[in-house]
């Protein structure tokens, strides 16, 4: 078993788990899911699911890997529960069965970058997804996307990882924010300023049983919680930094993305007239793309778009690997880059109907927002709060600063509401796939 790595610094650390949270999840999902299910009143939804709910995990997530410095799976087995490892496991599993679809998304990226440069899309956005997201085209990019993947993730934590990401999340940031400013002098921009700023408390209560899960769901996409990663990251911590810092740290800088990214889809959208309540794993390359066809100077505004688009990509998509390359390299004596090719090209394979078919993807999507990730997260938080219990908090306080009645009160309130609160995403998300004339859990066979 080769020697284990560590981050060179702190602000390696959180540059690499605000990457891992920042990624297609708050360019690609955030933006239409919120105009999907009412503008500001999923917002509101998804800023208290992020702070009540999401960082209360993501501590929970990181007490567990820097207790151990071991890999989601072995790490349970090191805290003394070998027969909850079955948590680890479904995290892992989770990790790897997201990454599948998520790299085919990254590889319509790659295509719309393209796309982008020659004005391919701009006539007929609409029929140009639908040539380039399914098929032997849709299959290429999704392995020349992993092939990224698979490079950084090789050159280990500190030479690969850490500087890809230090690089990647400033530029996401500076990116986006040059991109919103451009939203803003837009004529017509300020009714998606409206639409995604204020909200309709009437539409969230009609419509509280369809935006909680979704938002939760989010909440734990966006921040990458139940898949492994930060339990992952956190196992490569070398020394007792305050995990309350680093995590308030990461909720907030991913939120703001997420935001900052409905800064520029939202107005850019309104301004052009296009409905942003579009559903569907082709919206953002649809109505948006559709929209720089319209605006001066479309083909860079797109070009840059997307580019920030990819970046956000990788930076979560290495995470997503590194949960299962670090359970390798912890038990099997094989070197870093050997796992990461091998098991890269395994998450290829799985990502393959989803890049034949979109309709596999979004079964692939659904299965992961409704079932897998409120069951890994419950199942972390449930070992956390009351299994594991005292020492946890011992852990989370180390570093801190803080008094040990703030790691009592994270206790309970993961033992209480947080726990209640993704039982009840989780019942909500079972009764989509199991109930009703068309169960969801059907794949499209």
């Amino acid at each position: 078993m080769t020697e284990r790595e560590t981050w060179a610094t702190r602000a390696g650390f959180i540059l690499a788990a605000v990457g891992s949270a920042v990624g297609l999840g708050n360019i690609w999902q955030f933006p239409f899911k919120t105009a999907q299910f009412g503008g500001a009143s999923f917002l509101i939804v998804y800023i208290i699911a992020a702070l009540g709910i999401g960082l209360p995990a993501i501590l929970a997530e990181f007490v567990i890997g820097r207790k151990t410095n071991l890999n989601t799976i072995n790490a349970f087995e090191k805290l003394g529960y070998k027969e909850w490892r079955v948590v680890g496991a479904i995290g892992l599993f989770t990790g790897f069965w997201i990454l599948s679809y998520y790299s085919v998304v990254g590889g319509w990226v790659l295509r719309y970058i393209g796309g982008s440069l020659t004005g391919a899309y701009f006539a007929a956005p609409a029929e140009y997804f639908g040539q380039v997201s399914a098929g032997m085209d849709a299959l290429a990019l999704h392995a020349v996307f992993m092939a990224l993947v698979v490079g950084i993730v090789a050159a280990g934590i500190e030479d690969g990882i850490e500087k890809a990401t230090k690089l990647m999340v400033p530029s996401i940031v500076v990116i986006l924010g040059v991109l919103a400013a451009f939203a803003f002098t837009l004529p017509g921009a300020s009714a998606g300023y409206a639409y995604f700023l204020s909200p309709d408390f009437n539409a969230l209560a009609e419509n509280f049983a369809d935006i909680v899960p979704f938002a939760v769901g989010q909440a734990f996409f966006s921040l990458s919680l139940g898949m492994g990663a930060m339990i992952t990251y956190a196992s490569y911590i070398d020394g007792d930094q305050s995990l309350f810092g680093d995590g308030i740290t990461i909720v907030f800088l991913n939120s703001f993305v997420g935001i900052l990214a409905g800064l520029v889809v939202l107005p850019l959208l309104f301004a052009q007239g296009i409905d942003p309540n579009t559903s569907g794993a082709g919206a953002v390359f649809i109505s948006v793309a559709g929209a720089f066809g319209d605006i001066p100077g479309g083909q860079i505004i797109g070009l840059v778009f997307f580019v920030v688009v990819l970046i956000a990509a990788l930076s979560s998509a290495i995470s997503l690997l590194e949960v299962v390359v670090s359970w390798a390299i912890d038990n099997y004596d094989v070197s870093r880059p050997q796992m990461a090719v091998g098991l890269g090209g395994a998450i290829f394979l799985l990502g393959v109907p989803s890049a034949i078919d979109t309709a596999w993807l979004g079964w692939f999507d659904t299965l992961a927002y409704k079932l897998l990730l409120p069951l890994s997260v419950l199942g972390i938080l449930v070992f956390a709060a009351w299994v594991y219990g005292a020492p946890a908090i011992d852990e989370l306080m180390k570093g801190s600063g803080l008094g040990d009645g703030v790691g009592l009160t994270w206790l309970w309130l993961v033992r209480t509401l947080v726990i209640v609160a993704v039982v009840a995403t989780l019942a909500l998300g079972l009764q989509t796939l199991f109930l009703g004339e068309s169960p969801a859990i059907v794949p499209p066979l």
